[in-house]
């Protein structure tokens, strides 16, 4: 495969045009990922002052009663964006959304305790519990590739 990168200044975001000799299911799933690729930071609110962060800082975003919250490693910020919004604009390779209320991020996942009945619940880093709701729990498995283990 052929690789090119031309640079463009002052172009907002990436372009990427994918030259073929003719259409196979394996371009296919190419255009798709590429379409899911969220490469840029998110914008979150610490009181009057507003930080724009890499979306591999965030550990997960969720619904706190007030709006939408960012937790990272350093702490809680604020989102100006529904969880609907912010899923259009995260990586879908490493966001999934859990409940209504939840999206986590994968790589932040460091265990999964799957002997509670009808859930799975989620350690992330720092220790922060993240709990999938009973709707979610076949996607997040189908996901990560979660088989049931065999007895004998």
């Amino acid at each position: 495969m052929e690789v090119e990168l031309n640079i463009e200044p002052g172009r907002k975001e990436p372009k990427v045009i994918i030259v073929a000799g003719e259409d196979s299911p394996q371009l296919q799933q190419l255009v798709q990922e590429l379409t899911g690729l969220a490469l840029g930071p998110i914008q979150v609110w610490e009181g009057e002052r507003t930080r724009l962060l890499p979306q591999g800082d965030f550990l997960r975003f969720y619904t706190d009663g007030k709006g939408v919250a960012a937790q990272t490693a350093e702490g809680v910020y604020t989102v100006g964006l529904r969880l609907y919004e912010l899923e259009k604009r995260l990586d879908r390779r490493r966001f999934v959304r859990i409940s209504n209320s939840e999206i986590v991020n994968l790589d932040q996942v460091t265990a999964l305790d799957l002997s509670l009945a009808g859930t799975i619940r989620m350690t992330l880093t720092g220790g922060i519990h993240a709990y999938v709701s009973r709707r979610y729990v076949k996607k997040i498995k189908e996901t990560l590739q979660l088989e049931r283990r065999r007895k004998g």
